[in-house]
């Protein structure tokens, strides 16, 4: 079970950080470093934290982001899924060549939302 936290807050595991800001309705969570499968329940776990904040806006920003590997898109995928279900919307900020190859090679960019910057999604 990972710690629960509120918004505007950080956590760490070796080589990778997610942070959480905004205000319900709206979430910006910003990852940082390689999103692998060490990482991927700590973004599991603020997507649903923020859910019960009563967010329903989401970006996710991934220019901080270096790296991503399939446990990563799944990851991604899977918030899109949770997020809509709950009646939500999420936009994705684009990150570093690494990460967006990932979205590219497998053709998951045009199924889903980017954005330029955390506000276009927010407005």
């Amino acid at each position: 079970m990972l710690p629960r936290a509120a918004a505007g807050y950080a956590q760490r595991v070796s080589g990778f950080e997610v942070s959480s800001s905004g205000d319900a309705p709206h979430a910006v969570v910003a990852l940082r470093g390689e999103l692998d499968l060490a990482a991927a329940p700590f973004v599991d776990a603020e997507v649903e934290r923020a859910l019960e904040r009563g967010a329903r806006v989401f970006v996710l920003d991934l220019r901080e982001l270096a790296f991503m590997d399939s446990t990563g898109l799944r990851t991604i995928l899977r918030a899109d899924r949770r997020i809509r279900e709950a009646g939500g919307r999420l936009a994705l900020v684009d990150g570093a060549e690494p990460v967006r190859r990932v979205f590219d090679m497998t053709g998951m960019r045009s199924r889903l939302t980017w954005v330029d910057e955390p506000e276009a999604a927010l407005g």
